[in-house]
C-alpha cells in the first residue's frame, strides 16, 4: 500500500479576473520508505501541489477536485480541524524558509516541543526532555544551548535543523520537503540532506521532496515526477529519466542543470589587444590585480577583538576572462568584492585596475572608477527601485553621470534592454511586473549603461531558477565575447562556476587555500576544502558515472 497516493489533484486561485486553475490533474504516488522527487521551476506547481496534500494553500487557493489518499485514507473532503489533526502526526513538512517559519521572539526549545504539546504532551519534563532528544537527534551539539537560544542566534543551516526536529518530533509516516536546502550552501545542504536520508532509513518514513534543483533529485531520489505549468510531463525511476527523459521540458531542466553538466571548460580566447609580440610584451594583461587585502570589522561585546574578514587575499584576473571566488558563507568572498569595488576600505593591501592603484582613491577618483566597474547583486527583487520605470532604472547610471540627453539616454536604455534580450514593451513597466530573470537582465543592462570594463557578480544567479539561470549564464558569456568584458565572479555555487569561469580562487575564513584554472580545480584540487566542496555538489556521481 502507498503511503501517498494522488489522483487527478486540481487546485485554482482567486485572482482578480476569476478563478484559475494552477493545478491541472496531477497523479503522483510515493511507498514506504522511498523519496519521490516533484521538480519544476517556480510557477511549475509543485510548492502548490505539495501544500494542498495537507490543506496549507494561501488565501484564496481551493482544491478543485482529485482524491488524496494517506495510508488507505481518503483525506480529499476533510475539513481544516481534522486535517490538523494529522500535520505532524502523520505527515511533517519542513518549509524552504527557516526565517519566515520560526518565530524570532520564541526560544527554539519552545517552538520544538510546540509540536509536542498540540499533540497531546502535557508534561513539561516529559515535553522537554523530548525536544533535547530531537534537537541532539538532527545534529545540533550543545542541545541544551540550542534550546534556550533565538533563531537569530543560529545559522542558516542550524535553523534549518530546527525545522527538521519538528517536522519528525511524532515520527510522521510522510514528509513532505518543500525546497529544504536551496538557501544554503552546498556542504550545509548535502548535510542536511544527509540527515533526512538517515531518518527517512531508520524510520522507514516516505519523502516527498519539492526541487527545482535535479542534480538534487539525481542524488536522493528513487522516483521524479517533472511538472510544467502545473501538469505532470513525465514521471518514472530517476535512473531512467535521467538517461533518457521524454518530453522536451524534462530535456531542457536536464541541459540546463549546472551540477550534471558535462560539457568543455572554458578557456580564455586570446586576447583582441594584443596584436604582436612587441604589444604582448608591453600590454599589461591583467585587468585586476589584488595583492595582500585585508579587512577588519569591530565585533561587539567585551574582550571581543576585531573580526578579520579578509585575510592577506592576492589574486589576479586577466583581461576578458572571469574570475571566481568560490567559498560557503562566511568565507569573506562578498567583502573582498566590495574592496575591489571600492565600496569598503582595505586596511591593508594594494588594488589595481588595469594597472591603476584604485584603492587610496577619494571622491572624484572614486566617482570615475565607477564608470570602469559595475556590480550587480544577488537579489534582483530588491536591487531595483520599485518606484522607477524601466527606463529609467537602466539610463540611471547615465543620468548620474549627465551624459546625454533624455531622449537619448531614453535611447540606450532600448538598445540595452535589446541586447540582454528584453522586449522594448519593458521599458514603461516597473519591476514588480517582471519575473526574476527578467529583472535580472535589467540589472545587467544597468550595469552595462556606461561601458564599464570590469563588472563584478555578486551572487547575481543565485536566486535564479536552473534554466532562468541558464539563460543569464549564457548571455554573460556572450556580452563577454562581443565586449571583452571581464568578470569577477562571485559565488557558493561550485557547479555554476564550473559553468562560467575561466579561473577560480577558493576561499575559507578569510583566506584563499587555492587558485587554480577552473578546470585543473574541478579535475585535480590540491587542498582539502576544495575537495570537500566538490564532493557536496549535488549531482556529481551521476555526471562521474
Amino acid at each position: 500500500m502507498s503511503v501517498l497516493d494522488v489522483q487527478g489533484l486540481r487546485v485554482s486561485y482567486e485572482t482578480r479576473s476569476g478563478r484559475r486553475d494552477v493545478v491541472h490533474g496531477v497523479d503522483l504516488a510515493i511507498g514506504e520508505g522511498e523519496v519521490v522527487a516533484l521538480v519544476g521551476e517556480s510557477g511549475s506547481g509543485k510548492s502548490t501541489t505539495a501544500h494542498a496534500l495537507i490543506g496549507l494553500l494561501p488565501e484564496g487557493g481551493r482544491v478543485e477536485g482529485g482524491s488524496i489518499s494517506l495510508g488507505g485514507v481518503d483525506i480529499s473532503g476533510w475539513g481544516p480541524k481534522r486535517l490538523r489533526s494529522i500535520r505532524g502526526a502523520q505527515v511533517g513538512l519542513i518549509p524552504q524558509d527557516p526565517v519566515s517559519s520560526l518565530d524570532p521572539v520564541r526560544p527554539i526549545g519552545v517552538q520544538v516541543g510546540e509540536i509536542l504539546r498540540l499533540h497531546g504532551v502535557r508534561d513539561r519534563a516529559e515535553v522537554r526532555g523530548r525536544v533535547l532528544e530531537l534537537l541532539e537527534r538532527v545534529g545540533l551539539d550543545d542541545p541544551g544551548l540550542r534550546a534556550r537560544q533565538y533563531p537569530h542566534e543560529l545559522s542558516g543551516g542550524m535553523r534549518q535543523r530546527v525545522l527538521i526536529a519538528t517536522a519528525i518530533a511524532l515520527r510522521p509516516r510522510l514528509i513532505i520537503a518543500d525546497e529544504p536546502t536551496s538557501a544554503l550552501d552546498a556542504t550545509v545542504q548535502r548535510r542536511i540532506l544527509d540527515l533526512i536520508d538517515d531518518l527517512r532509513r531508520e524510520e522507514g518514513t516516505a519523502v516527498l521532496l519539492v526541487t527545482h534543483d535535479l542534480g538534487v533529485a539525481a542524488d536522493r531520489a528513487q522516483r521524479i515526477v517533472v511538472l510544467n505549468q502545473g501538469r505532470v510531463v513525465e514521471q518514472g525511476s530517476a535512473a531512467g529519466i535521467l538517461s533518457s527523459p521524454s518530453d522536451p521540458y524534462t530535456r531542457q531542466l536536464l541541459a540546463d542543470a549546472p551540477a550534471l553538466a558535462t560539457g568543455d571548460f572554458r578557456r580564455p580566447a586570446p586576447p583582441l589587444f594584443l596584436r604582436d609580440a612587441a604589444a604582448a610584451a608591453a600590454e599589461n594583461p591583467f585587468a585586476i590585480v589584488a595583492e595582500g587585502l585585508v579587512k577588519e570589522f569591530t565585533v561587539q561585546g567585551r574582550g571581543q577583538g576585531p573580526f578579520r574578514a579578509v585575510d592577506d587575499v592576492s589574486f589576479q584576473v586577466r583581461r576578458g576572462t572571469t574570475h571566481a571566488l568560490v567559498g560557503e558563507s562566511g568565507s569573506g568572498k562578498t567583502t573582498t568584492a566590495r574592496l575591489v569595488t571600492r565600496f569598503l576600505d582595505p586596511d591593508a593591501g594594494r588594488i589595481e585596475l588595469d594597472g591603476v592603484e584604485v584603492a587610496g582613491l577619494k571622491r572624484d577618483g572614486l566617482r570615475q572608477l565607477r564608470r570602469r566597474i559595475q556590480l550587480v547583486y544577488q537579489n534582483p527583487f530588491s536591487s531595483l527601485d520599485p518606484r522607477q520605470s524601466i527606463a529609467q532604472i537602466v539610463a540611471e547610471p547615465l543620468h548620474n553621470f549627465a551624459e546625454g540627453t533624455r531622449a537619448s539616454r531614453r535611447a540606450r536604455a532600448a538598445a540595452l534592454l535589446d541586447r540582454v534580450a528584453l522586449p522594448a514593451d519593458v521599458l514603461e513597466r516597473s519591476p514588480r511586473e517582471l519575473s526574476g530573470g527578467q529583472r535580472q537582465r535589467v540589472a545587467i543592462a544597468r550595469a552595462l549603461a556606461i561601458n564599464p570594463d570590469i563588472v563584478v557578480l555578486d551572487e547575481a544567479v543565485s536566486a535564479l531558477d536552473v534554466t532562468v539561470q541558464a539563460r543569464i549564464l549564457e548571455l554573460l558569456e556572450s556580452l563577454q565575447q562581443e565586449l571583452g568584458l571581464t568578470y569577477l565572479f562571485i559565488s557558493h555555487d561550485l557547479a555554476v562556476v564550473r559553468r562560467i569561469s575561466h579561473t577560480v580562487s577558493v576561499m575559507r575564513r578569510g583566506r584563499i587555500v587555492e587558485t587554480r584554472s577552473t578546470e585543473d580545480l574541478f579535475l585535480t584540487p590540491t587542498h582539502e576544502y576544495t575537495r570537500e566542496l566538490l564532493a557536496a555538489v549535488p549531482g556529481r556521481s551521476e555526471v562521474a558515472a
